[in-house]
């Protein structure tokens, strides 16, 4: 495995990744879709990046989301997954799943499992579902906090048990903040004596419900701790393939890395190239749809910022063809990055990592303190960065406030350094 910076660019050099089409050229698709169903959740999760509950005002009817799924299809689309709130507490969700796979899509669900039952799953493989992510973020105390109710994580786990049972792919995916980053390797076992053979995680961004809870929020140096306990998970789960079936991977999110020595460990699969973070791809090829008709192009970016127009006034296809706010990767550059981030050796490949984490966190994108090759950089240095809240959310869906991010001396360092940096 790749380990030091020098390699990772003889790789680039060596193999280049293609050419990113620009908007409209023949072979630039939105190939996965990531489609919010319905705002309506049957759990109150205090860390919610959509704030999800009650339905919105004006979700998409049954004949609107079928239109959608056909721009998707025409748009070259190979893979939906569909969220929440909870997707499958819409009346019309097996016929929707119907649709989307007599089309020839690929189609999966992320959910909370809180009424994920046998019958439930039964009758979402028998409308086409392949799988199924239950999102499990700690052992049963924590996790409940999170979720926001007693059970819930015992809920979550028999949903993994009811997917399975009823012929799907089972995953699962976790956020990782400062109630559970102690406590991935208890997680883990629990998925792993279930059988998950794949897990997606990432850390909580300040976005939605999450961004009223700082305390919550990962401070930018523990990620070093975060990640190698990952990579450690991630060999260890390794050596439990028996030969006869998938072995064990973690899927880390765009927004964990980045240019650390388990760079390519995390982000390698099984068996194929070594692969390394090589920029957020949002717009590029995959696009986020909101349960009332507006597209970005991430699910998981800031509604305001990032929202490119909605399918009742515009076509799919001329969105994601025209707008800018879809389309920002497209052409972006270095020009746009500040702070730490702007001087870095990996600048013109990173361009400050995870748009949506460097967005929710500062106020705008272009400076991403959650860095594994940024920590310890500044370590050297006698220094380390935590975060100051200074902007509240203004309580809106997929909304955000902003941080300072406060450089303090590292403990046990003769730094006395302290410098605030916001946008």
């Amino acid at each position: 495995m790749t380990t030091n910076g020098e390699s990772l660019v003889q790789i680039r050099k060596a193999a280049p990744p293609p050419r990113v089409p620009r908007a409209g050229e023949t072979g630039h698709h939105p190939y996965y879709a990531v489609w919010e169903l319905t705002m309506k959740c049957d759990q109150p999760c205090e860390h919610c990046g959509s704030r999800a509950g009650a339905a919105r005002d004006q979700e998409l009817s049954h004949e609107e989301i079928l239109d959608v799924a056909q721009g998707l299809v025409d748009l070259g689309c190979r893979e939906v997954a569909l969220i929440g709130g909870e997707a499958y507490l819409r009346k019309d969700i097996y016929k929707i799943v119907e649709f989307l796979t007599g089309k020839g899509l690929r189609v999966s669900m992320q959910t909370g499992g809180r009424a994920l039952h046998a019958e439930r799953a039964r009758e979402l493989k028998k409308a086409g579902l392949y799988g199924v992510g239950v999102s499990v973020d700690g052992p049963p105390r924590i996790h409940d906090k999170l979720r926001g109710n007693l059970g819930s994580h015992a809920a979550a786990m028999k949903a993994l048990e009811n997917a399975r049972d009823a012929g799907m792919i089972v995953t699962s995916n976790a956020q990782i903040n400062q109630l559970n980053y102690k406590h991935l390797w208890e997680l883990v076992e629990g998925l792993w004596k279930r059988n998950v053979i794949a897990w997606q995680v990432a850390i909580t961004v300040p976005m939605g419900r999450a961004a009223d809870r700082p305390e919550w929020i990962l401070e930018p140096y523990m990620m070093v701790e975060v990640i190698d306990t990952l990579a450690a998970i991630q060999m260890e789960g390794l050596k439990r393939y028996d030969g006869k079936g998938e072995p064990f991977n973690i899927f880390v999110g765009n927004n964990i890395g980045y240019y650390g020595p388990h760079e390519t460990t995390l982000r390698s699969r099984p068996g194929g190239r070594e692969s390394f973070w090589q920029g957020c791809k949002a717009g590029q090829y995959v696009v986020g749809i909101e349960s009332d008709g507006k597209v970005k192009g991430c699910p998981s970016l800031p509604t305001a910022p990032y929202t490119g127009g909605n399918v009742r006034d515009k076509s799919l296809k001329e969105l994601w063809e025209t707008s800018p706010e879809i389309g920002f990767t497209r052409d972006r550059t270095t020009d746009e990055l500040w702070g730490f981030c702007k001087t870095c050796y990996y600048a013109d490949e990173c361009k400050a990592g995870c748009s949506w984490t460097a967005h929710c966190t500062t106020g705008r994108r272009g400076n991403n303190p959650f860095c594994y090759h940024r920590v310890k950089t500044l370590e050297k240095r006698g220094i380390r960065e935590v975060l100051k809240q200074k902007t509240l959310a203004p309580n809106e869906p997929y909304d955000f406030g902003a941080f300072d991010i406060i450089e303090e001396p590292l403990p046990g360092s003769s730094s006395d350094t302290s410098e605030a940096t916001g946008p």
